[in-house]
């Protein structure tokens, strides 16, 4: 069997023999052909269950747009069962670092409703395991895998050493924290920490209407406003440098009695076979806003 490395030469040299100097039309800006097919091979090579929604979450586009390359270091928020992880791992390949930050130990009894509060040592067990798991996903090929905890002082050991963070779907739950402990600010924080000087952060969140109540808005229902993301990174010291339609949907448009887990895959509230099934099912998943921050050089 072939490595995962010597997969990604092969898809890439395929697709410079085609164009040895010329970049397809379609090429991201600032992404070569060779890291292109590069990510196409890490994202093709996933299960058939992640690759179905890839019309929806679109992970070649957005990690196109978030700049992300072959050989950075990059920071995961949040990378649970590893849906992003495991195209990065191998895409980041052997030069690369992947470091996962979790919740901090702090907010599931903020977030967790009181019945699975006897829980949070479970939660706490799993976060603290990812690194191990993940390393097992490709034995020794791939990203060198490691982790920490947001907005819990870890974030300084590594200051100025990421290429790239990511916040994928990763904000709400921060959010709704954020008047107890801090854990909005203190994650837009320690990325601006983690971060090279011109490093980028990748957002991609389930977005509410701009007219819907800020109390609303505020993580539990699981959307944010557009505006008030872009507020909270620009404080931090960042600059928005572009925004994407990439993973935009225009049919959810949530109203105020709306979870965003009503939609697929969660599918929370409605049973099968029924018409409101029917009707969650036409709108698809949450429309996501795709910010892209950088850290000013």
């Amino acid at each position: 069997m072939k490595s995962i490395s010597m997969m990604m030469a092969s898809a890439a040299a395929i697709v410079l023999a085609g164009c040895q100097t010329v970049v397809p039309a379609d090429e991201p800006e600032g992404l070569s052909a060779e890291a292109m097919a590069s990510l196409e091979m890490a994202a093709e090579s996933q299960e058939d269950a992640a690759k179905a929604r890839y019309d929806a979450r679109n992970p070649v586009e957005t990690l196109a747009f978030f700049e992300v390359e072959p050989g950075m270091t990059v920071v995961e928020a949040l990378p649970g069962g590893g849906w992003y992880s495991k195209i990065l791992i191998p895409y980041l390949g052997p030069d690369g670092q992947l470091i996962g930050a979790h919740y901090p130990d702090a907010i599931w009894a903020v977030i967790l409703p009181p019945a699975m509060q006897d829980g949070i040592p479970e939660f706490i067990a799993r976060a603290d395991g990812w690194a191990g798991r993940a390393r097992d996903w490709y034995g020794d090929e791939g990203a060198d895998i490691q982790q920490f905890k947001l907005a819990d002082g870890q974030a300084d050991e590594n200051a100025g050493t990421a290429d790239v963070v990511l916040f994928i779907r990763a904000l709400h739950n921060l959010n709704r924290a954020e008047d107890q402990l801090s854990t909005m600010s203190g994650s837009v924080s320690d990325a601006f920490t983690l971060l090279k000087p011109g490093g980028i952060v990748g957002v991609v969140q389930h977005r509410s209407p701009e007219d819907n109540a800020d109390a609303w808005a505020s993580g539990g229902a699981g959307y944010l406003k557009q505006s008030a993301v872009i507020e909270a990174f620009e404080a931090a010291g960042f600059e928005l440098v572009a925004t994407s339609e990439i993973n935009a949907n225009p049919l959810d448009t949530p109203t105020e009695q709306d979870i965003v887990w009503r939609l697929p895959p969660s599918l929370n509230g409605t049973e099968e076979g029924t018409p409101e099934r029917a009707a969650v099912m036409a709108i698809g998943e949450s429309d996501r806003m795709t910010l892209k921050f950088r850290k000013p050089a």
